[in-house]
């Protein structure tokens, strides 16, 4: 067998770490592997350099036999490679190129791909690779909801962009309408599983799932505690000190709510079943109340105001 640098093919010194090779190599792997570049020959040969030159240095005996003939090589001259190097599988403890690819490009279980015919001098055995049909990885999208949208629920059309390839092999963006859907009462953060629309798969392999992840957008009346909404109610001190029954708005429309006498700010009302989620787990609306004084003032509510504070008992402070 001619010599190979092995440590050149893979961009490494003689002194890296298996950590850097094994580093080296999957970078290189991305780069040139047979499926990510089909019809590319070049890229194949290299491939099969980088893969046999990886084979050697991972396995720390293989690589020590390799190194102590350094001094032949760096003159160009022949050697024999060691012992057991005529066939040599992908994958350490008698794993396969599958192990590799799947730790590479993710994957792996039930459907996943697998590369057989291992490496042997001058090419590989059994035809080269043969990988059997490999499901897609699954995909993540955010979806906007309107926080009425996501109360109500019901069926919503979405357009998405995809990457695809194109007849001439070269990836293009192309725009698809998925119908949608939405549970009502779904709350910020929890998915939607569309089956088979995401990432196509391998060698005819079923494309994997897409999951809309959903976010709420901000609303002007309401904020979400999870599952709970929560209204800020402005209040007149008279209101406050007097009670009220006083129409509030829900995502259900709105109800009447009885406002106790001499509540205070930050005090919270319920409305039960009017939040999102569903079933028992579903949320409530909270009505906070907040007093509010007036900031103008004419000079009869003066009086009426300075009439009132000598007059009350109240104390609001006990410090």
């Amino acid at each position: 067998m001619e010599y190979k640098d092995y440590y050149k093919l893979l961009g490494v010194s003689r002194s890296a770490s298996g950590e850097e090779i094994s580093r080296a190599f999957k970078k290189l792997a991305r780069k040139y592997h047979p499926d990510l570049n089909p019809g590319n020959a070049t890229a194949e040969a290299k491939f099969k350099e980088i893969n046999e030159a990886y084979e050697v240095l991972k396995d720390e005996k293989k690589r020590k036999m390799y190194d102590q003939f350094g001094s032949n090589w760096e003159h160009g001259q022949n050697f024999q490679p060691p012992p057991g190097h005529e066939r040599m599988h992908f994958g350490g403890g008698g794993g396969d190129f599958s192990d590799f690819f799947e730790t590479i490009f993710g994957g792996g279980g039930p459907g996943g791909a697998s590369f057989r015919g291992g490496f042997q001098q001058g090419g590989f055995g059994g035809g080269g690779f043969q990988q059997r049909p490999r499901r897609g990885s699954d995909s993540e999208a955010f979806y906007e909801l309107t926080l009425e949208e996501a109360y109500r629920g019901g069926a919503k059309s979405i357009t998405l962009q995809e990457q695809v390839s194109g007849p001439d092999g070269i990836p293009r963006m192309t725009t698809k309408t998925l119908e949608v859907k939405v549970p009502a009462g779904i709350k910020d953060g929890q998915k939607i599983r569309l089956a088979s629309q995401g990432n196509p798969g391998m060698s005819g392999g079923p494309r994997g799932d897409l999951y809309l992840k959903i976010k709420l957008m901000p609303h002007h009346l309401y904020k979400v505690n999870d599952g709970d909404i929560i209204l800020d109610l402005p209040l007149a001190p008279w209101e406050a000190a007097l009670g009220a029954t006083l129409r509030i708005p829900t995502l259900d429309g709105a109800v009447e709510m009885k406002i106790p006498p001499g509540i205070g700010s930050g005090k919270k009302l319920r409305i039960k079943g009017r939040g999102l989620g569903s079933g028992a787990k579903r949320g409530d609306q909270f009505v906070r109340i907040m007093i509010q004084a007036p900031d103008r003032l004419s000079s009869e509510e003066r009086e009426l105001w300075e009439e009132l504070q000598a007059k009350s008992a109240f104390t609001p402070r006990n410090f």
